[in-house]
């Protein structure tokens, strides 16, 4: 009873409160709250008119409805308001749209183009696409088809950043096409936007004066930036003539170390009358230009200055170097003096004719090659009318048609080629005529006179063809071998000499082939020297000379030396005769120079025995003529005086021989000291003053005054002009006179003997200095051993002077002597 009493309990709650929940919920959804009070009564007295069975089914029941009309009424309350939503939203759309036709009607006032970067990669464009000029709006965000690098690179740069952080920008930007476009950038909403609006009006105008101010001032950078590297001076001055302004290389002009330097120095570069002058040039004509002389770097130079002002005053000036380009004029007009002058001195004669065919240069030769009149010349005549003075000078080929072959030569005027041509001119002068056309359509003539080439070149050949014989009929055997080593040209003398075949000479074989060939017949390999001689390449190679002894005996001497051309002459003569005669009289020469060495040996071995009983019987003749022996009668005496006087002849002629087996021994020398020329002349005519009176004779010794020493061996002095006097006295005839004289040269010192002899004939004068022989004519009865001009011209000779012979038949002999001396000292 008690469980039931609890289950009733429970479902009367629970009745009780479906009820009220019920209640509530229609109260929120009904009309009034009267309607929920009679439900909520309602469902109490049903509760208490049931049992507990039925309470519990009607508690279920009534939870089941319940439930339904839950779900009922909230169906109903999600209606309601989904209707009040859709309203608002209806509402909220209208003013959007009508928000967005005004955003649309001013983004319509002004031609522009938005670009807005939200969640996705992709942008919204919108707007008038062709103020940059595109024809599909993302090809707006591609800034280089309508900016410039610079500009569409910094704008790129700037929307990057407005993508990335946010950060705003401005600019101005002129597209290709000329346009002004204000580019900003903002993010709005957490959205990138990009505006792009074409500027018109005031802001256009603003737009294209800050365009060209930038460019002025990029142009105005760039041209400083140049100038200041410019390597030519250039300043500004203001209105006054002060510098305000300079570059680096007019610093560097005046030696001031920097621009700033100069300026505040105010140092100038030009003169002060330089300065003056283009002061007042700019004053009257606002230019000022002239090559001027100027200190640049310490160093004097030729300058092309220019010099400008403005109205206001303010100049600017640059001075170009002009001292190369000076000298390269200089340089030029100098070539074409120098070329000129090269053309003036050709023997080719020069014709220059320009681009109007009329003559405007002639050299001399070409004057004289054709005997025209220099006036004429100088006026400068058509080519034509020079061809037509030739003409009526028959000075040109003879032609049939003139007018024709005038008017076709001088088309060389057009020609691309130098042309030539060859004249043959009345009278057989033949002329070489080239014809060379110049860029700037002028024509240069070039005549040479080759009459005597051609004549010459005939000549030439007639001497080749006589050479030709020639050669081939020489005995000597000749071979030319070219630069390759290959036979080019040989006689008939050269094939039978070596025995060689014509047919194999015909195929010009190489030098070590005939080398080959011919070295079977000799004893010696000397074509070895000849091949080496042949194929010896570059530089100047002297002649090689060789004798050749063949296997047969016969003797070949053979030469080998260069040609201008490169090429080699073999030459091979047959000396064997020659060298058979040449060995016989070497081996005759052999024996006579033993023969005659012998001679030497006897003659010096005799007069050396014979001088030893010589002296003897000359000391007795002496002592049987002395008194204190013992009287002789006339006859005795005289007899001793001729033994005496014979001895003395017979001991001088020993003596002299003795002298020249000496010389000849190369034994003999001389022993310098200072002598008296006076004592030396009177020593050696005492030794003939018995001889001069024996013939009675006249003795001239001519001593100038102020004779004084020389240096020299006196006793071979003495013995030279002893001989000269003996000789002198000997073909001198009675009563004659024999002369000694001397004079002093600055060099020498000269010895003269003169006598009043027959004299010697022109064919004998060489004669006379031979040994052992002596010369004598009927008018002298004088014959010596001939021993004693020997002997003065041997000692002369180791003296180092010379000497000379004058004589003709009939008016004596004059004998000279010099003697080479250092010095010569004057008496005192």
């Amino acid at each position: 009873m008690a469980e039931r009493g609890r289950t009733a309990r429970g479902c009367r709650r629970l009745l009780s409160g479906a009820a009220a929940v019920a209640a509530v919920s229609l109260s929120a959804g009904a009309p009034g709250a009267a309607r929920a009070d009679t439900l909520r009564e309602q469902a109490s007295a049903l509760v208490a008119q049931l049992g507990p069975h039925q309470m519990l089914a009607a508690a279920f029941t009534c939870g089941v409805s319940l439930f339904a009309i839950l779900l009922a009424m909230q169906y109903l309350r999600l209606h309601r308001r989904t209707l009040r939503e859709r309203a608002a939203t209806r509402a909220q759309l209208a003013t959007l749209r009508a928000e967005t036709d005004r955003i649309r009607t001013l983004l319509q006032l002004d031609r522009q183009v938005i670009a807005v970067w939200g969640g996705g990669a992709d942008p919204e464009i919108a707007g008038d696409i062709e103020i940059v000029g595109a024809a599909q709006p993302l090809r707006v965000l591609a800034f280089g088809a309508w900016l410039g690098a610079e500009r569409a690179g910094a704008l790129e740069t700037a929307v990057e950043r407005l993508r990335e952080r946010g950060e705003a920008f401005t600019m101005m930007l002129a597209t290709h096409a000329g346009r002004h476009i204000e580019a900003e950038g903002r993010a709005i909403g957490g959205c990138a936007v990009l505006r792009l609006r074409e500027a018109t009006g005031a802001r256009g105008e603003a737009a294209d004066l800050a365009e060209r101010l930038r460019r002025a001032e990029r142009d105005a950078t760039i041209l400083r930036s140049l100038v200041e590297s410019l390597q030519v001076p250039m300043w500004v001055r203001d209105a006054t003539g002060r510098l305000t302004w300079a570059n680096a290389a007019y610093a560097a002009a005046v030696d001031a170390g920097t621009a700033e330097a100069a300026v505040g120095r105010n140092i100038e570069l030009l003169d002060r009358a330089d300065r003056q002058a283009a002061a007042q040039a700019c004053a009257k004509h606002g230019r000022f230009e002239k090559r001027l002389a100027a200190i640049v770097a310490g160093e004097r130079r030729q300058l092309d200055v220019v010099e400008i002002v403005n109205r206001s005053g303010v100049g600017a000036g640059i001075a170009l170097d002009a001292t190369e380009a000076e000298q390269v004029r200089s340089g030029l007009q100098q070539t074409i003096t120098a070329h000129r002058r090269i053309l003036d001195s050709l023997a080719t004669g020069v014709a220059i004719f320009d681009a109007s065919k009329r003559l405007v240069f002639y050299n001399p030769a070409y004057q004289r090659l054709f005997g025209l009149d220099r006036a004429f010349l100088d006026e400068h005549p058509a080519d034509a009318d020079v061809l037509d003075r030739l003409r009526a000078e028959r000075k040109l080929p003879e032609q049939a048609d003139f007018r024709k072959w005038r008017d076709n030569f001088l088309t060389a005027y057009h020609a691309i080629e130098p042309q030539e041509q060859g004249w043959h001119l009345p009278g057989g002068r033949m002329l070489r005529v080239v014809t060379n056309p110049s860029p700037d359509g002028g024509l240069t003539y070039l005549f040479d006179d080759i009459t005597e080439r051609i004549d010459l070149q005939s000549r030439i050949n007639q001497l080749s063809g006589l050479h030709r014989e020639t050669l081939d009929n020489l005995a000597e055997a000749v071979a030319v071998f070219g630069s390759d080593g290959r036979l080019k040209l040989h006689n008939p003398s050269f094939t039978r000499l070596w025995r060689l075949s014509p047919d194999s000479l015909a195929a010009r074989p190489h030098i070590e082939v005939i080398a080959a060939w011919c070295q079977a017949m000799c004893n010696e390999n000397v074509w070895s020297v000849l091949r080496a001689t042949v194929t010896a390449i570059g530089g100047r190679h002297e002649p090689v000379a060789r004798r050749i002894e063949r296997a047969d005996g016969s003797v070949l001497d053979a030469t080998a030396a260069k040609l201008p051309d490169g090429s080699t002459l073999v030459t091979f003569r047959d000396v064997t005769d020659s060298v058979s005669v040449e060995r016989v009289l070497t081996e005759k020469n052999e024996a006579l120079e033993q023969a005659d060495a012998l001679k030497t040996r006897f003659i010096h071995h005799v007069s050396y025995e014979l001088r030893t009983p010589l002296t003897n019987i000359i000391g007795f003749a002496q002592l049987l003529g002395d008194p204190a022996i013992g009287p002789l009668n006339a006859k005795q005496h005289d007899y001793v005086g001729h033994i005496t006087g014979s001895s003395a002849a017979l001991l001088a002629i020993i003596d002299d021989i003795l002298d020249l087996a000496t010389i000849d021994a190369g034994a003999m020398t001389i022993e310098p000291s200072e002598i008296d020329i006076r004592e030396t002349m009177r020593a050696a005519s005492e030794g003939v003053q018995d001889r001069i009176a024996e013939k009675g004779l006249k003795l001239v010794l001519d001593l100038p005054h102020g004779v004084g020493t020389m240096q020299a061996d006196g006793r071979r002095v003495r013995q030279v002009l002893y001989n000269l006097l003996s000789n002198a006295v000997g073909f001198s005839p009675q009563g004659g006179t024999v002369a000694l004289s001397v004079r002093i040269e600055a060099d020498a010192v000269v010895f003269r003997v003169a006598d009043e002899g027959p004299g010697i004939p022109e064919e004998l004068k060489d004669k006379v200095f031979e040994r052992f022989e002596s010369y004598a004519n009927g008018d002298s009865q004088h014959r010596g051993a001939g021993l004693g001009l020997s002997i003065v011209r041997s000692l002369v000779a180791l003296h180092g002077g010379e000497v000379r012979i004058e004589s003709a038949p009939g008016r004596g002999t004059a004998v000279t002597v010099r003697f080479p001396v250092k010095h010569a000292m004057a008496a005192e």
